[in-house]
């Protein structure tokens, strides 16, 4: 990865706040109400290990705003995260919720741990202890939870089940991202790869690439970047390089997506695909393509990265993979960057679809699901590609996004008493 271990992304997240309260003209307590999370809880998590041995693990869950409705965010197992990336991606979790147009409040949750060096049983008591530790802060009309990385449906179920168990009750509207069985939403696993799929195809449109034999370039082969290299191959794009942790491949032809998802299955790695040559991080953010996606982690694209980057477009599939000083370079070379707090909203909104067929104990066709997420993504593009051309001066779609949620949590606190300024 490109990622520079001296960039906080809370610090990114806190700028993005401070740049739009000032553009807007708004009082710096506004700034200062949003700067930080509601609540952040920590917490030890002992798990026996397989061995016999006692492991204790970090467990996190920021809660940053929920003046909006319910806090709302997912749970991360990553070795490497931290309480400062936390609360970033729950900042960015608000936003995401109010530019989506859905009524939530941001929160994220993660636990410090490797899974791939986890069984199946360690895992579910992972699982299942996290939520002990948090079950008194969440609720479907308090916090909800949901899948990401390094985590799925059945991570979700387990917790779902722990937490009803607790309650004594089957509130699975707690969680979404679960399993059908357990009142899951059909299409909610590839929801953010569709979502960002939509997002791409708006873009094109707006500088006026056809879609259909577009060069694609994607950082990130996880569930957010396999599914969206897939839904472009079927709309007729060329994806001509995609990378993961473990290397790159790249066919100026385009890549077979079908097989190299099927490659991925069996060798973890999309790595030596046969009918490809070997690529990097920095070779493919630097190639000579339409659209660009960065689908992995945080703080991809800095200031040296943007200043190589030839893409007209990019679709931020991941949170966070732009940092300030690459927006700008960015801007200067006329690139169309869609930010991520619109591009990968997919799963934030049927996120919220599960929960209000939860709510009611009606459940709704997978077309129909699929209808309205393209919607609510058109829709979002659209008004804020309008924003971005209505407003006073010249703005990105990225202050465009912020500017238009910090305008509705301001005036939604004002309303609710939160602020009399």
């Amino acid at each position: 990865m490109n990622s520079d271990t001296n960039i906080n992304s809370y610090h990114v997240a806190q700028q993005h706040i401070k740049h739009a309260v000032d553009q807007l003209g708004l009082p710096q307590d506004v700034y200062e109400y949003l700067k930080a999370p509601m609540r952040m809880v920590e917490a030890a998590i002992p798990v026996e290990m397989d061995n016999g041995k006692i492991s204790v693990f970090i467990g996190y869950r920021s809660q940053h705003n929920n003046v909006m409705g319910p806090y709302k965010g997912g749970i991360r197992f990553s070795p490497d995260v931290n309480a400062d990336e936390v609360k970033a991606l729950s900042i960015w979790m608000t936003f995401k919720c109010v530019v989506a147009r859905v009524p939530f409040g941001g929160a994220k949750g993660a636990v410090a741990c490797d899974p791939t060096k986890m069984s199946l049983r360690e895992l579910e008591t992972l699982s299942r202890r996290y939520m002990g530790r948090m079950a008194p802060i969440l609720g479907s009309k308090k916090d909800i939870p949901a899948p990401d990385i390094n985590t799925n449906a059945q991570v979700m179920a387990w917790m779902a089940d722990e937490y009803c168990n607790i309650q004594q009750n089957n509130d699975f509207g707690v969680i979404t991202g679960k399993p059908l069985e357990m009142g899951g939403c059909v299409g909610r696993e590839t929801a953010t790869g569709k979502g960002l799929m939509y997002a791409t195809r708006e873009a094109a449109k707006a500088r006026g690439i056809l879609l259909q034999n577009s060069t694609v370039a994607i950082q990130g082969f996880g569930n957010v970047g396999s599914s969206v290299a897939r839904f472009l191959e079927e709309q007729g794009c060329k994806i001509i390089a995609v990378t993961d942790i473990d290397g790159g491949v790249y066919n100026p032809e385009g890549l077979n997506i079908v097989g190299l998802l099927q490659y991925h299955c069996e060798t973890g790695s999309v790595k030596d695909f046969p009918g490809s040559s070997a690529i990097d991080n920095r070779e493919l953010f630097a190639l000579e393509c339409d659209i660009l996606i960065p689908a992995a982690v945080e703080n991809q694209i800095t200031g040296e990265v943007a200043r190589h980057i030839k893409a007209k477009i990019i679709v931020e599939g991941a949170n966070g993979p732009t940092i300030p000083e690459a927006d700008e370079i960015l801007t200067g070379k006329n690139v169309l960057l869609v930010p991520d707090i619109l591009a990968n909203s997919g799963g934030a909104i049927v996120s919220y679809f599960e929960w209000v067929q939860n709510n009611y104990s009606f459940y709704w066709t997978e077309n129909e699901i699929q209808k309205q997420l393209e919607q609510k993504i058109v829709e979002a593009f659209k008004y804020l590609n309008s924003y971005c051309t209505s407003y006073t001066c010249a703005i990105t779609m990225r202050e465009a996004a912020y500017i238009y949620a910090l305008q509705r949590l301001y005036d939604t606190m004002k309303v609710r008493g939160w602020m009399h300024v």
